[in-house]
């Protein structure tokens, strides 16, 4: 289940992390996203309306990559699994977290920084982890730095994404895949401009065709 949801997040290159204040916009905001090329989504669990919005996408939108994100704790954990969630993704390395998802068998992506924190991850299995924060942490020639001792760590930057610099990141063979939100922001969900969501999820589609083929 691992290799297949890394596969998958290869695939789709860009995956948006979406926050949620009220579930009533799950819909619509899924069918932008499928609309827009980019099936999948990193619900974050900083809502309280994170759980519902997890259980609309994965049952209204059954080809779409639903997964939760921010996830804090194993109780956290469970309720995301119990809602439809298909991967776990941590802004922090935790070990309780990582150590339980493993135990489960959940797809786990937790975040790191530091060498230290990616030896954890890899003496626990893991070669797929998220950068986080991305630019503010190096960004990408950081990531190309510890690569060079890490051959088999694979990397998800997140934070300080943009249209502008994804590119950059897309193109490097280490880079499974990167989070970000530019295609999903806040106040054009609030205003309920999906039309608006759809276009730039396209667009952002569009980026990852045209680096990746």
């Amino acid at each position: 289940m691992y290799e297949e949801i890394k596969n998958k997040f290869e695939k789709i290159g860009i995956i948006p992390v979406v926050v949620l204040e009220d579930a009533k916009d799950a819909h619509a905001l899924g069918q932008a996203l499928m609309d827009g090329g980019l099936p999948a989504a990193e619900v974050t669990f900083r809502t309280e309306a994170a759980e519902e919005v997890i259980k609309i996408l994965s049952h209204d939108f059954p080809d779409m990559l639903v997964g939760a994100g921010t996830v804090l704790t194993t109780e956290q954990v469970d309720r995301a699994m119990a809602a439809g969630a298909k991967f776990i993704v941590a802004p922090g390395f935790n070990p309780t977290v990582v150590h339980y998802c493993i135990e489960k068998g959940y797809p786990v992506c937790p975040g790191v920084q530091t060498p230290g924190e990616m030896e954890q991850a890899m003496e626990l299995g893991l070669d797929f982890v998220k950068f986080f924060p991305a630019e503010p942490a190096g960004g990408l020639p950081m990531i190309k730095a510890v690569s060079a001792p890490y051959t088999k760590l694979h990397f998800m930057p997140t934070g300080g994404i943009n249209k502008e610099n994804v590119r950059d990141y897309l193109k490097y063979n280490r880079i499974v895949a990167c989070g970000g939100t530019w295609m999903v922001k806040g106040d054009l969900i609030a205003s309920g401009n999906f039309e608006a969501i759809k276009t730039l999820t396209h667009e952002a589609s569009d980026i990852v065709r045209e680096v990746r083929g």
